[in-house]
């Protein structure tokens, strides 16, 4: 072979290795927008129903986007060295987030109150204040009892219990999920 006949080949060779290249790019970008639109129109019921006014639908958010994370940390795409073990603490987080935000620690007082006083303790209505301005304020059955001081006094220790230990909850899930983020990624 001459000279020429190498270079017109490596010149060849040159070629269909910049076509492949830019073929991978076109089709790696076309990949890449399926993935984007997909994620907009996964997210966009949430967006839709969601209000700027309210933190619940910024956790709300947070807690879906952990949960497609949890998703590819247990699909077979998944490169991270420990995905499995990351994806359980993912999935913790998650739980951890539903107790917190669904007030699970806040509202233990109320089935406390029903297994000690009954069903009805807790039955509430609004009364109108009698100012005309159809103003009302909260009424409790239990105000209508014998012994509502005693009641009172238990509603009110109860209660206190439960706000701190949902105000510890959320804290410790905070520094759960502060403590192992950096390490739910791909």
């Amino acid at each position: 072979m001459n000279s020429k006949t190498l270079t017109e080949m490596w010149g060849f060779l040159l070629f269909i290795t910049n076509v492949f290249t830019i073929i991978m790019i076109m089709v790696y970008w076309f990949k890449r927008k399926y993935r984007q639109i997909k994620r907009v129109i996964d997210f966009l019921p949430m967006i839709w129903k969601g209000y700027d006014f309210d933190y619940s639908y910024a956790i709300d958010l947070f807690k879906y986007q952990l949960i497609r994370t949890e998703k590819h940390m247990c699909s077979p795409t998944s490169i991270t060295v420990n995905a499995n073990e990351r994806a359980k603490r993912i999935k913790t987080a998650i739980e951890l987030l539903d107790k917190v935000y669904d007030e699970e620690y806040g509202s233990e007082y109320q089935e406390q109150m029903k297994s000690i006083y009954g069903d009805n303790v807790l039955k509430w209505w609004f009364e109108d204040t009698g100012k005309g301005d159809k103003s009302s304020y909260l009424k409790y059955e239990y105000e209508k009892w014998e012994n509502k001081d005693e009641v009172k006094e238990t509603f009110d220790k109860l209660f206190k219990q439960s706000q701190d230990k949902q105000k510890r909850a959320e804290k410790l899930v905070w520094e759960f999920i502060s403590h192992n983020i950096r390490g739910w990624w791909d």
